[in-house]
């Protein structure tokens, strides 16, 4: 007997119009029973809310987030202006970051929308003015030396992002699926794969060396080491087209002029060389292709037992190769078996030299964190007082257009120098206009460099305005 269905040893039925049409009846009730669980399930976890989370995310795996929102939220469609990114909601009760629709949110607590994620912030009008003047200072030097700025956006194509340097990390990367175009799409967590993008694309025909600066915000899933911040400001320079010695001097002075011009003292500039490994492993200090990486990553915990435990006992005195530049640079020299840094020793000589005292120099060789697509030569900043880095750069190579381009640069991370600066701020003085005031005197005192702030009713003092004059007949009068 043929069996039908298309299962070979299932028997033949003959259903009647009213029997199949109960059959499927009765199996559409059960799966809206099984969903109406579902749906009940997921409010008995998540009270009032969806309970959607970054944590159920399944990255990596081979489905559309458009798709698994549909699923696990029963959400029929998502607009890119669902819900900005200040608009996430955080709760400490279900630990839940992930945007939300106005439609679907529930009901909010005064504590619930007074939150903002885990790892952002608001600057206050005196950090903010802080942080207006160190961006200018930084950018106005940038120009001075020639360098065009560049304004990239924030969102871009996940594997545009991704693929032009080697080392660039896109599960660091806030990513999400396009609902124009259904590609994945992801916030930058790094200005520099754009300008790379925009150097080998919009102006590959551009004259080399190309000189590009930018400024802005990146913003990645995850804080780095001990600074919670996931949002964070970036400014800083690339040199497309040129990785020599000249390059990587006129980057280095570049950088640290520039954070001077913000008012930074105490300057410290730390010096490495991102393929130490690489190069010895190829000639010097021979290793077996299979033991370069846990080499590296022993030498970047700077644990020396754990060098010999991977077979880099010759690799251990690069651990002690470290200190100020003077005699770190010589320490290294001595370990420099048949010449293989000779040139890079050389080079990192002339950089030195051509700061002039501006910084104080310090070389760790074998660092290597914050330096996953730098080349031959990488450099971190220092500022006194300020906590952590405030920058890095090196040399590195952009994929494209079939060939890589070698180029030189840094960024700037200014917010933790932004902090220690507006605590020593001198606020701006403020000249009260009262009502029927002079309105072409005021206009003059603006065009000379005064803020003015004008009286709106009788109720408003220059006192309560926080302001330091007042206009009165001969002009601005200093409050006592």
């Amino acid at each position: 007997m043929k069996s039908r269905g298309g299962c070979r040893n299932a028997p033949a039925f003959r259903f009647s119009g009213v029997v199949l049409r109960g059959f499927l009846f009765r199996a559409e009730a059960q799966r809206k029973r099984r969903a109406q669980r579902e749906r009940e399930r997921e409010r008995e976890r998540a009270p009032g809310r969806l309970s959607a989370s970054p944590g159920d995310l399944p990255f990596g795996a081979n489905i559309r987030i458009a798709e698994w929102l549909r699923r696990k939220c029963h959400i029929s469609a998502i607009s890119a202006s669902s819900a900005p990114l200040r608009e996430t909601h955080s709760s400490a009760t279900t630990g839940s970051t992930f945007p939300i629709h106005p439609a679907k949110r529930g009901p909010m607590t005064d504590v619930d929308s007074s939150l903002l994620p885990e790892g952002l912030e608001d600057r206050l009008p005196a950090e903010a003015a802080t942080t207006t003047r160190v961006m200018r200072s930084l950018q106005d030097v940038m120009h001075s030396h020639g360098y065009h700025r560049v304004l990239p956006p924030m969102i871009e194509f996940e594997k545009s992002l991704a693929t032009r340097m080697a080392g660039i990390q896109s599960r660091r990367m806030f990513r999400f699926t396009d609902p124009s175009s259904l590609r994945m799409m992801a916030l930058r967590s790094d200005h520099t794969p754009q300008i790379g993008r925009i150097a080998q694309t919009r102006l590959a025909e551009a004259a080399r060396p190309l000189r590009l600066m930018y400024a802005g915000q990146v913003l990645t899933i995850k804080s780095d080491g001990l600074d919670p911040a996931r949002e964070k400001l970036q400014c800083g320079a690339e040199l497309i087209g040129a990785d020599n010695v000249a390059a990587a001097t006129e980057i280095v002075a570049l950088a640290v002029e520039a954070l001077q011009a913000t008012g930074a003292s105490g300057i410290s500039v730390d010096f490495t060389l991102p393929d130490l490994v690489d190069t010895l492993a190829a000639k010097a200090f021979p290793l077996d292709p299979a033991r370069i990486e846990a080499v590296r990553r022993e030498l970047d915990t700077k644990d020396a037992g754990g060098l010999r435990d991977v077979g880099g006992e010759a690799y251990v005195p690069l651990l002690y190769a470290t200190g100020e530049f003077d005699s770190a640079i010589e320490k290294l020299f001595a370990i420099d078996a048949g010449g293989a840094l000779a040139s890079r020793i050389t080079a990192l000589r002339q950089i030195a030299a051509s700061l002039n005292g501006q910084a104080r120099l310090t070389l760790d060789p074998s660092e290597r964190h914050g330096f996953e697509y730098q080349t031959w030569f990488g450099f971190t900043l220092y500022a006194e007082g300020a906590r952590g880095p405030v920058g890095r750069g090196g040399t590195y190579r952009i994929a494209g257009n079939g060939q890589d381009e070698p180029a030189t640069g840094f960024s700037l991370y200014p917010d933790a120098l932004i902090d220690l600066l507006s605590a020593s701020e001198t606020p701006e003085d403020r000249v009260f206009l009262p009502l029927g005031h002079d309105r072409d005197e005021a206009a003059r005192l603006r065009s000379i460099g005064w803020r003015t702030v004008a009286a709106l009713s009788d109720a408003d003092s220059a006192q309560a305005l926080a302001c330091t004059h007042v206009l009165g007949a001969n002009g601005p009068e200093k409050l006592g």
